[in-house]
């Protein structure tokens, strides 16, 4: 489907780096290895490190493969611009930085209430369509964070659009503010083609707590990230999952499941059923360090950090101290520097409550 051949994408946000830069060398190699395994789905945003995830695209992908042997989408993503004017220079900015002359997908980013409503001010819908027609882009679509009646109202006012990526993975599957399972349906509702993000949480699911670790490897079947992401491509109408491989190690894990794919059986659904019951009565905090948070925060914390320290202390698997708090935070601003502004909170996939958790952070690392 769309011109991917398996239903597994390698996502370009969460990379192996050499101080501030990609590591070329290491990202080269997964390539490679996963285009060699039969994948070809590559997912990158403007936004993404600095922009340096669509330059080691260039250098380590697009330069070295054929245009028409992989997939590469691309996104619209609200920070980078204000006014429909900027929306083709974004395009053609992101075209040349990635080495292509057209994307196969362009998604409108990080779709909510507030940014939806931005879109359509700048008549971003009907941009990306005279630029579908201009063959600059291939297909439309938007990557999703709200609730299913939002996203109901979005396919009904644009049935131009032709895939949604949406957060999925068992631990969000009945969750009342992300809604995975209630915004699936609506995807099928509309007959739209599914990519999912955040199969494993942002790592969430590949380190569990120790009881939920337990079940996991006592199927002995597999890695704990190989059922998240398993539980997540079993579902009809999802015809991309995407990970966030850092590494050879997880690229390789992930092929090693994903090449001959197959769904969870009912033993391994069972197992999953009683992790979620373990996660549900934990007392931490459910950030993916996608680290849209940071961006903008004029006080520069470093929010996924904290709330890293932090959960390890509340699941007593890190002995997480005050001087694990301030290595954290570094040359950047604490918890208790937060002047409660709200940007964080507006940005967050999650809809955590971070100013209340960063106030907690502080009373628990500062005091």
């Amino acid at each position: 489907m769309f011109g991917a051949k398996k239903n597994f994408g390698f996502g370009c946000m969460r990379m192996q780096m050499v101080g501030d830069e990609v590591d070329h060398s290491e990202f080269t190699k997964m390539i490679d290895a996963f285009m060699d395994a039969g994948f070809n789905y590559f997912d990158t945003a403007h936004v993404y490190i600095n922009g340096k995830s669509e330059t080691a695209l260039k250098k380590c992908l697009t330069s070295r493969y054929p245009r028409e042997s992989y997939v590469l989408t691309n996104k619209l993503s609200p920070s980078n611009f204000n006014s429909n004017e900027e929306i083709r220079p974004l395009l053609d900015l992101q075209l040349e930085a990635c080495g292509v002359e057209y994307f196969d997908f362009w998604l409108m980013h990080a779709m909510n209430t507030e940014l939806f409503d931005k879109y359509k001010k700048c008549r971003a819908f009907e941009t990306v369509l005279e630029l579908k027609e201009e063959g600059k882009i291939r297909h439309l679509g938007i990557s999703f964070h709200d609730k299913a009646e939002v996203l109901r109202q979005i396919l009904t006012e644009y049935p131009q659009i032709e895939a949604v990526q949406i957060q999925f993975n068992y631990a969000d599957f009945e969750d009342e503010n992300i809604e995975s399972r209630k915004c699936y349906e609506v995807c099928r509702e509309f007959n739209k083609p599914i990519i999912v993000m955040e199969p494993v949480k942002g790592g969430a699911l590949v380190n569990l707590p120790h009881k939920a670790d337990e079940i996991l490897r006592n199927l002995k079947g597999g890695s704990n990230a190989s059922y998240a992401i398993r539980f997540a491509a079993g579902f009809e109408g999802v015809f991309m999952v995407l990970s966030g491989m850092g590494n050879m190690s997880m690229m390789e894990d992930n092929l090693s499941f994903m090449t001959d794919f197959s769904p969870l059986n009912s033993e391994e659904k069972s197992a999953i059923s009683k992790v979620c019951e373990i996660l549900k009565n934990q007392d931490t905090i459910p950030c993916t360090d996608c680290k849209y948070c940071i961006e903008g925060c004029p006080a520069n914390i470093p929010i996924p950090h904290i709330f890293k320290v932090y959960n390890g202390k509340k699941q007593l698997k890190e002995n997480s101290t005050s001087s694990d708090y301030l290595k954290a935070v570094g040359d950047k601003g604490k918890a208790s520097d937060c002047i409660l502004c709200g940007m964080c909170e507006a940005a967050c996939p999650q809809h955590l409550k971070i100013r209340e958790l960063l106030k907690e952070a502080a009373e628990e690392f500062e005091a």
